[in-house]
């Protein structure tokens, strides 16, 4: 009787949300809950997919995000959605996330595709209605092969999936030259030209 007293009473703790206080430190396991008298139905609801982000860069690549950092709702729920536009030419570059990846094209026309740890690469070209998953971790990008634009949604499974490409990891940030020489066989002019395109600095 007592442990059923007890698991009763743990069962009314359960709550059916926990909207990030984003005013607090994000750890492993998410944000903290927010005080539940403040929590309104706009901690539900994101609006920041409607429009594009800026493509001005590079790749002719934007992307408008809703994690959790954007939309608190998201705070536990193991899921969000990116919102991707490519210019003619664009390119999402190889890149990486913590979880699966799931795309499903608006428009246009884009050959996506992974390389897995085999070195096995599989792509296909996608048109509008296709979509194509991407397994966690493995390396992937997306590339506009059509004459138009592309409007692409990509969801992950998780709230904070996480990004890392490969070209920014290493030409914008701080590795000194000599050791990307080392780990990508590139020569100095070559990491040079990268690193003043990217923003890298050394």
């Amino acid at each position: 009787m007592f442990s059923f007293l007890v698991s009763l009473s743990c069962a009314t703790i359960i709550s059916d949300y926990c909207v990030g206080d984003l005013s607090q430190p994000d750890g492993p396991a998410g944000y903290p809950c927010k005080d539940p008298a403040k929590v309104t139905v706009d901690d539900f609801v994101y609006s920041g997919l409607r429009v594009a982000a800026s493509s001005a860069n590079p790749f002719k690549f934007g992307a408008n995000n809703a994690t959790v950092t954007q939309f608190p709702g998201l705070n536990g729920m193991d899921i969000s959605i990116t919102r991707a536009d490519l210019d003619v030419g664009g390119v999402v570059p190889l890149h990486t996330h913590r979880v699966a990846e799931l795309i499903i094209i608006i428009q246009g026309t884009v050959i996506g595709g992974f390389i897995d740890t085999k070195n096995t690469a599989y792509y296909k070209t996608l048109s509008k209605g296709d979509i194509m998953i991407f397994p966690p971790t493995l390396l992937h990008f997306q590339i506009n092969v059509g004459s138009t634009p592309v409007l692409a949604y990509a969801t992950f499974a998780s709230e904070n999936p996480g990004f890392q490409a490969v070209d920014l990891a290493l030409f914008r940030s701080s590795l000194p030259s000599e050791l990307i020489e080392k780990v990508t066989l590139l020569d100095d002019a070559q990491i040079n030209k990268l690193k003043k395109l990217l923003g890298g600095t050394n």
